[in-house]
């Protein structure tokens, strides 16, 4: 076989591997005015876009959920630098695969002055050895990290590392980022769907989105999926009975407005607050039925258990959390009766909205107050010059007095004998109440504690 003829196979062959690609592979963007969706991190005077421009890659840790971008970005930000690039797997690699990078990129510098780019994704899967294993080397400038993770850094990367990383949280993709990345996928005639003449209805479009859940990823398969059902049926209009078929799921009975969708969830939140367990769980089957999401209501379970119950039964949240942990599990419809139990739950504990209006009062005092300093006695003293300098001097220890508590001010001085928390008659909160008074049964007017 002739060089040119096994040229145009190997072309041939690439093409047909192009093609092959899912759709949301395909449609990744390659630059970042393609990039949809974390403007706030992207545009113009940020600090990934300098980064971007001026190649000044610095360590960073990408978090946030599936579908959201992370490692679209880290492309983005590899593709545009003039340094030696690896791609890491922390699911398929070890401590072995980590060395050999460290030696490759020490020929890089010493032979070529290239500094290394190491982008790990799933970095929250490495253990702390193989974390360890390449912590001196980002602290000596050898390798810019980049990790991308769906898991809170604070808990899955080690701290040494961590704080040699700049933390760049990415938010889920909003309805109208996902709207923007559904067209483009069926005009691009390249790499979409453009080729096959689509049309997709605002109805199907609404139904894509509302079950992706700020997922670029998910919204995408499904949209290819559907438009595979389309086309094999010998049609060309993708409508909501085509994305119903293709999701497994019923799209939402709900007026185009989306009036009733916030109507039906209003109906469920009040009837949880009003302690009616009839009316939750009525509200709850009628959500369900019309095909909102479960994990939505899952999210608003959550954020009422904290919201309107609070300490009041301080296992509301839990049991919130570990409904939306048993749908996960299990799915429709046998976890649909966790997401009931809950429910049930909530409209029948005792209810608390104190610590929600506490945390909303003491955000108000933070913006109009600023940085107020910290106190000196309770300031953070792990070497001589610190403890010279006062920090932690008149510390009481609370385990030294009597019910592990000791009287002495731990608000900045401006804000000294301010209460944002006052706790209810209802529940466990009565409790608190009870205990809170006694210890402020102590302090004395002039501020300064009784042992």
């Amino acid at each position: 076989m002739s060089k040119e003829s096994m040229d145009l196979f190997a072309y041939r062959a690439d093409a047909e591997f192009q093609a092959d690609r899912p759709l949301a592979e395909r449609m990744r963007p390659r630059e970042l005015s393609a990039f949809i969706g974390q403007e706030a991190l992207t545009g113009e005077g940020s600090l990934i876009r300098h980064a971007i421009d001026n190649d000044r890659v610095f360590s960073m840790i990408l978090w946030g959920p599936p579908g959201c971008g992370k490692t679209t970005l880290a492309g983005i930000i590899t593709a545009g630098t003039r340094c030696h690039v690896v791609r890491f797997s922390a699911v398929l690699s070890g401590v072995k695969d980590i060395r050999a990078v460290i030696e490759a990129a020490e020929k890089q510098r010493r032979f070529h002055r290239k500094r290394t780019v190491l982008f790990v994704d799933e970095i929250h899967r490495f253990n702390k050895s193989q974390q360890d294993a390449f912590l001196h080397h980002v602290e000596r400038g050898l390798i810019t990290l980049i990790g991308a993770t769906t898991e809170n850094p604070s808990f899955e990367v080690i701290a040494p590392l961590l704080s040699r990383c700049r933390v760049i949280p990415l938010a889920p993709l909003s309805d109208e980022a996902l709207a923007g990345i559904l067209h483009r996928a069926v005009r691009d005639a390249e790499n979409g769907l453009g080729r096959l003449n689509l049309t997709l209805s605002p109805e199907a479009a609404e139904h894509l989105i509302r079950i992706a859940d700020g997922d670029a990823r998910s919204v995408l398969n499904n949209l290819e999926i559907a438009a595979h059902l389309v086309t094999a049926a010998g049609r060309r209009n993708i409508g909501v009975a085509d994305t119903e078929k293709a999701l497994q799921k019923t799209a939402p009975r709900y007026d185009k407005s989306g009036d009733e969708h916030f109507n039906l969830i209003s109906a469920f939140h009040k009837s949880l607050r009003g302690g009616d367990p009839d009316g939750a769980l009525y509200w709850l089957a009628r959500m369900l039925a019309g095909g909102e999401d479960p994990l939505y209501v899952g999210r608003r379970m959550v954020r009422f258990a904290s919201e309107d119950v609070g300490i009041a039964d301080p296992y509301a949240l839990r049991t919130a959390l570990d409904a939306v942990s048993a749908y996960r599990f299990l799915g429709s419809p046998e976890g649909d009766l966790a997401l009931a139990q809950a429910a049930v739950y909530l409209a029948t504990a005792p209810k608390s909205n104190r610590v929600y209006r506490a945390f909303n009062t003491v955000r108000e005092v933070v913006e109009q107050t600023g940085t107020l300093p910290v106190p000196l006695h309770i300031r953070n003293a792990p070497t001589a010059l610190m403890k010279n300098m006062g920090y932690g001097k008149g510390y009481r220890y609370a385990h030294d007095y009597k019910d592990a508590y000791v009287p002495q001010e731990y608000l900045p001085d401006p804000l000294r004998g301010r209460r944002f928390y006052t706790p209810s008659d209802r529940g466990y909160e009565q409790t608190v109440k009870a205990r809170l008074t006694e210890w402020r049964r102590r302090i004395t007017p002039a501020g300064k504690g009784t042992s």
